[in-house]
């Protein structure tokens, strides 16, 4: 038995299942504790300036939440000495609460370390020290992506990028699709934009399109309405399932080991392996830094799609549907 393809070059933003880890692992951790002091290595990763980095210091952690694909930390509110006048009274959103957002990006990493750790090497960028350990954040390879924003309670939502919350008390099939639709863009694309749904990327929406049997390049308006509800099931499904499988983990450690390639999953980064459902080898879309990964048995009719540098490669002899790509490998 093949085993999966690992892709060093292809990597994925956490996502909803892993921001939810991160969290439970630091409700236990953090919440109720006072972030002692702030470090970083890298200027680079902080993307504000007002409020200062240093107003945070001393306060106790009192909320953590998620925005999209961003870790949101509440703070204390200030005491009234430290807000400006128009900032005081009871503003919507709490303007003396201050928030640290982190936005890991595809390479950021959070990790717990013993209190006081040092930031060592290249790559470690932010160090939040707490009585009981340091949280500290790392960023593989030279581009340097991930953030911190520090924020007012007032302007947190300026944060959020907007897009349909699946497990909102008020979602339902109707609000998924209408967010869907408001361009007619392929289901992959449409599901890994945070602008239109929250939380999804690149693996999770590929184990998304399986569960639901449909092409990452069907159109959203060209969607049956029960190709609608089978991905709106597939979606909250999906999500839910890996949801309680990393907080499960997350409860005895912290995720130290985020990663979009996971053995259990059914098609993300298993190209050339068996479809768990048809037993058909897992097709490849490879495109720039990212791969959507198919089963063309189960979610294209058979039809093997065009990737970008194989297909200019081989023209018109790009195998169309799995007999033809068996063949070509018989070659």
């Amino acid at each position: 038995m093949r085993k999966p393809a690992r892709h060093g070059t292809l990597s994925s933003v956490p996502e909803l299942p892993d921001i939810s880890a991160y969290l439970t692992a630091l409700e236990a951790r953090v919440l109720g504790q006072k972030l002692e002091h702030v470090r970083i290595a890298s200027a680079f990763i902080l993307r504000t300036v007002d409020p200062p980095l240093s107003a945070t210091e001393g306060r106790t952690v009192t909320a953590l939440r998620r925005i999209g694909k961003r870790i949101a930390i509440g703070l204390e509110p200030d005491k009234e000495g430290d807000l400006p006048p128009q900032a005081r009274g009871p503003i919507a959103g709490d303007p003396g609460t201050l928030w640290l957002v982190i936005h890991l990006m595809i390479a950021g990493r959070l990790h717990w370390k013993a209190a006081g750790a040092k930031l060592a090497g290249r790559n470690a960028l932010l160090a939040l020290d707490f009585p009981n350990g340091t949280l500290t954040l790392t960023e593989a390879g030279s581009k340097r992506r991930a953030s911190l924003h520090v924020v007012r309670g007032d302007h947190l939502e300026d944060m959020n990028p907007g897009g349909y919350e699946i497990f909102a008390p008020e979602a339902n099939l109707a609000g998924f699709r209408s967010a869907l639709t408001q361009e007619n863009r392929t289901l992959k694309r449409a599901l890994t934009d945070p602008r239109l749904i929250s939380g999804v990327g690149n693996a999770y929406s590929d184990e998304i399109l399986h569960a639901a049997q449909l092409s990452p390049i069907a159109l959203t308006q060209k969607l049956r309405p029960e190709e609608w509800e089978r991905l709106y099931t597939a979606t909250r499904t999906t999500l839910t399932d890996w949801i309680a499988r990393l907080n499960k983990e997350a409860e005895n450690a912290f995720p130290e080991k985020v990663t979009a390639f996971r053995p259990e999953m059914a098609v993300h980064g298993r190209f050339g392996q068996s479809c768990p459902r048809c037993g058909q080898p897992i097709q490849r879309i490879r495109y720039a830094d990212n791969e959507t990964d198919y089963c063309a048995q189960c979610q294209t009719g058979g039809k093997v799609l065009a990737d970008r540098s194989l297909s200019r490669l081989l023209g018109a002899d790009w195998p169309r549907t799995l007999d033809e790509l068996e063949a070509l490998k018989r070659k």
